[in-house]
């Protein structure tokens, strides 16, 4: 955690510390696929992330990150074929956890992680990620 508080502590631009943020928990965890979408012209757009390349526009409501988006809350999906509406950027990945970022109320973004192992994500992971995306500037 204080390693995410120096990278943000004084930086200014979301973006910029949503990609580094991204490498972070990526390099430090070896997951699949880490990244952020924000949410631009009400849908999901593509952000700063570490992996193969991804969807780049995700709708309100569909899969995971749209999920987490409309129902406000960390989605976890220990088997990502089992989730209804999943959107398959890759056949890699099996499992995946998504942290919407709220900020004055709003959805401002969601940080999604893919695994390529079943059920890799918990509530431990569920915590620590609600609190990083807390660190983040004000979008």
């Amino acid at each position: 955690m204080k390693q995410v508080e120096s990278l943000v502590v004084d930086e200014r631009d979301a973006v910029a510390s949503m990609a580094n943020v991204a490498a972070l928990i990526h390099s430090t965890f070896g997951f699949w696929w880490t990244g952020f979408y924000r949410v631009v012209d009400n849908e999901l757009l593509l952000g700063p992330f570490q992996g193969p390349v991804a969807c780049m526009h995700i709708g309100y409501g569909k899969g995971v990150c749209g999920t987490a988006w409309k129902e406000r809350r960390t989605v976890v999906v220990p088997d990502v074929e089992q989730f209804p509406g999943h959107i398959a950027c890759s056949s890699e990945s099996r499992s995946e956890i998504v942290v919407p970022v709220i900020q004055h109320d709003n959805v401002v973004a969601v940080l999604d992680i893919d695994s390529r192992e079943l059920a890799t994500f918990d509530d431990v992971d569920r915590g620590w990620l609600e609190k990083i995306v807390l660190l983040l500037p004000t979008f």
